[in-house]
């Protein structure tokens, strides 16, 4: 007795689309393209001294006012390597740690440096969702949007 294939084994009317990679996978493929033109038009802007991993600590929305563990949460790594990372950007010039009044805890902020950067990073994204949304269509990206801010919200 034979078994049917992947291929036969769909519904008839399911798209021809619906295989691997699926909806993971291709949000990870999208995510490493944005951040290979994110990092590029970086070193073109002259911040040639941030690393990958350290970008993560500027992700939506930057870390301004912040404390050290709710960033480590934020990014998902651990408090100890975000306060590696954290001291790093300190030593570029890029964060600081302070307390506004004496006594309270040390928050993260941005430093002139880093919302250059931020600039830069905003300006990259504003021209990738031109470049898609002349690809596939201004209503289509719209839709799309709107469906990703959907999905994002439900956490």
């Amino acid at each position: 007795m034979s078994t049917p294939s992947d291929h036969e084994s769909r519904r008839a009317d399911a798209p021809a689309d619906e295989g691997p990679p699926y909806v993971g996978a291709l949000l990870r493929q999208c995510l490493d393209h944005v951040r290979a033109r994110i990092e590029a038009d970086l070193r073109s802007a002259g911040f040639t001294d941030l690393q990958p991993v350290q970008l993560a600590v500027f992700s939506f929305p930057p870390p301004d006012g912040v404390r050290p563990s709710d960033l480590a949460r934020r990014i998902r790594m651990s408090r100890q390597a975000t306060n590696h990372i954290i001291g790093q950007l300190e030593a570029l010039g890029y964060l600081e740690r302070r307390a506004e009044k004496k006594g309270e805890r040390r928050l993260i902020y941005l430093t002139p440096r880093s919302w250059g950067m931020v600039k830069v990073v905003h300006a990259t994204l504003l021209e990738i969702q031109a470049e898609w949304a002349a690809d596939i269509g201004a209503d289509r990206f719209n839709d799309f949007m709107t469906a990703l801010r959907r999905f994002a919200s439900r956490q």
